[in-house]
């Protein structure tokens, strides 16, 4: 469906609601992922699909019913039901309205090369990396995935707001032996960004290096985060709630500490869905423009993020950061960049007599989102660094750690970033942390 057709489809939504306010967020996805593992795809698969979310509202009673059955009859039903669940539901005081309609200004989203990508051109990108694997006897596994993503929301206050989105992910893990991997991510809105031949050499390189590591006792050493380690840290900082609501309810990292210091003064973290590095986007899910929101500047909190809801019941400016209703989170920092420096990593490891380089993070979760302390473990690439070099592979360490006392232990900054995703994708450097507390090392594999 292109735009003129989607907007059709709303007004004739919105023209079935009998209800005091009536949103549609129309969702359109036609993703297309190719799989590999121990060396060869084992799955190309596409998919197209396209789904509303209708959200009523009746006095301060609101309901929401999704569907993507878009015909005549089952949109009427869907406001129906919508109408219904708003009407049983219990009135809620906060509410106050949905949002009215504000100018958006359109940012670079979409990729033509993108969403002209071909099984056959995913295939050849994926044998780059098979092939380089091979060539050492090793085996990698990954996936690359390209989407383009049709978003529109209309509200019956008079918003309506149209964008085309693509993306694209690729990532890889190589593997050398039992102990060995190496890793390598990209993503963005072009994929005729991406460098299959580097990101192959970055995963095999890594993999050949980590084999046979050496057992390190636990402890706390400055540390070395690749992009990847860095991103995983900031995006559990955002889900511990970098957003008013989490602000208001007392359970979010920032509360206590709005204009402190929480970090080193080097330190700058933005969220900015119109910068083209990320994956940008010009309104939020419930159309409204997505503004830029600097939550540490120079080292001290400074902002948290809002949507319509917690905007209007603070008076403060909406900064076009709503998720599809209904979500617990709240708001939700979408688009985080944190700032580049000016050290490579050759400098960072280079200052360092005796530390841990760590590529990346896996399996991490929030231990306490108001202290933010946040456990995981290394991966893929864990090494000792001695005199100011990489000398040998160590068996990967689980830590626990405040995500703001390392932060505040940051001595260099990279100049490089990559956009990293787990959940959130992260505009997000290597990093030069004084002190990183290791608690515990990975059992050897039998």
């Amino acid at each position: 469906m292109n735009e003129h057709e989607i907007r059709d489809l709303c007004q004739q939504i919105l023209s079935y609601a009998h209800a005091d306010q009536t949103e549609v967020l129309y969702m359109g996805t036609e993703g297309a992922l190719t799989r590999f593992a121990v060396n060869h795809i084992h799955q190309n698969v596409a998919e197209s699909n396209a789904q509303v979310s209708i959200r009523v509202v009746v006095g301060k009673r609101v309901g929401v019913v999704g569907t993507n059955d878009l015909s005549a009859d089952s949109l009427r039903a869907t406001v129906e039901q919508a109408t219904a669940i708003a009407r049983m539901q219990p009135e809620n005081p906060e509410f106050r309205s949905l949002p009215g309609p504000t100018p958006i200004s359109a940012v670079t989203s979409f990729s033509e090369r993108t969403a002209g990508y071909t099984p056959e051109e995913r295939a050849r990108a994926v044998e780059t990396v098979i092939r380089l694997a091979k060539e050492r006897g090793f085996e990698a596994a990954g996936a690359f995935e390209t989407n383009i993503n049709h978003l529109a929301v209309a509200n019956s206050l008079g918003v309506w707001a149209y964008e085309p989105r693509t993306e694209a992910e690729f990532h890889a893990v190589v593997m050398a032996d039992e102990d060995g991997s190496g890793w390598t991510q990209r993503m963005s809105i072009d994929a005729g960004t991406f460098d299959f031949e580097a990101m192959a050499r970055e995963a095999v390189d890594k993999a050949d290096r980590s084999r046979k590591p050496t057992t390190l006792d636990p402890g706390d050493y400055e540390t070395v985060l690749e992009a990847y380690a860095t991103a995983d840290m900031i995006q559990n900082l955002a889900f511990m709630g970098t957003n008013a609501m989490a602000q208001r309810e007392g359970r979010g990292p920032f509360v206590g500490r709005m204009g402190e210091q929480v970090a080193a003064s080097s330190v700058s973290l933005v969220d900015d869905a119109r910068n083209p590095r990320t994956m940008a986007a010009a309104f939020d899910y419930e159309g409204v423009p997505k503004q830029p929101v600097t939550l540490i500047d120079h080292g001290t909190a400074k902002a948290v993020v809002y949507d319509s809801a917690s905007a209007q019941l603070e008076d403060h400016p909406n900064t076009g950061h709503a998720l599809p209703a209904p979500n617990t989170w709240g708001p939700m920092a979408t688009n985080l960049v944190f700032e580049p420096g000016s050290s490579s990593v050759a400098e960072m490891v280079k200052s360092i007599d005796r530390g841990i380089y760590v590529t990346r993070f896996h399996y991490t979760n929030i231990v306490h989102p108001v202290k933010a302390i946040f456990t995981g473990m290394t991966r893929d690439g864990t090494f000792l660094i001695e005199h100011g070099e990489i000398t040998q592979p160590v068996r990967s360490f689980r830590f626990v750690q405040g995500i703001f006392e390392a932060l505040m232990a940051t001595k260099a900054i990279g100049r490089e970033q990559i956009l990293a995703k787990d959940y959130i994708p992260i505009l997000a450097p290597a990093l030069h942390i004084g002190s990183w507390s290791f608690t515990g090392v990975q059992s050897q594999v039998s």
